[in-house]
């Protein structure tokens, strides 16, 4: 039997975002863990935020993938306040699913692994905000050194997940 985690993740996806993705469930399923995702393995019977707590609930352990889904060019960050800046590169934001699924599993004590794109920031994606590392987005084509870098990351968190599920 699998132990299941909870995955994090944005349904529409680029082809390289999609990639990446895969090369983290392949890492999953090679550690013995089920991944779990509302509108992927799981489909809501309810509200969808309730339904990620009812699937949060059998997890144990979660993986954040933090994949750029909204791109500003121009704006400004903080606007009418006396920080108030213009945008002028620009900014990217993962999905708002990924704050709100790691809130629920954060306060479910659950081991959380997280990986953000280049550009990615914001509440779990600023470090120092969870007692977890934020990790960069593994690319698709990971290979030698990297890919061990990739499994140690992998077999340290797992340690975690089973350690959670079997208590």
């Amino acid at each position: 039997m699998r132990i299941p985690v909870f995955v994090s993740a944005p349904t529409s996806l680029t082809d390289s975002q999609e990639a990446s993705r895969k090369l983290v469930l392949r890492e999953l399923e090679r550690s013995g863990l089920e991944p779990r995702a509302l509108g992927r393995s799981d489909y809501p019977t309810e509200l969808p935020l309730r339904e990620v707590l009812t699937i949060a609930r059998h997890c144990a352990g979660a993986v954040i993938l933090g994949f750029q889904q909204v791109r500003a060019d121009s704006g400004a960050s903080k606007p009418g306040t006396p920080e108030e800046k213009p945008i002028t590169t620009p900014v990217f934001f993962p999905t708002p699913w990924n704050q709100l699924e790691t809130g629920i599993l954060f306060s479910l004590e659950l081991p959380l692994l997280v990986f953000r794109e280049t550009g990615i920031s914001g509440g779990v994606f600023d470090e120092g905000v969870t007692d977890v590392f934020i990790h960069p987005m593994p690319p698709p084509n990971l290979a030698g050194t990297a890919k061990k870098s990739f499994s140690a990351v992998f077999l340290k968190w797992q340690a975690q997940v089973r350690s959670f599920y079997y208590k």
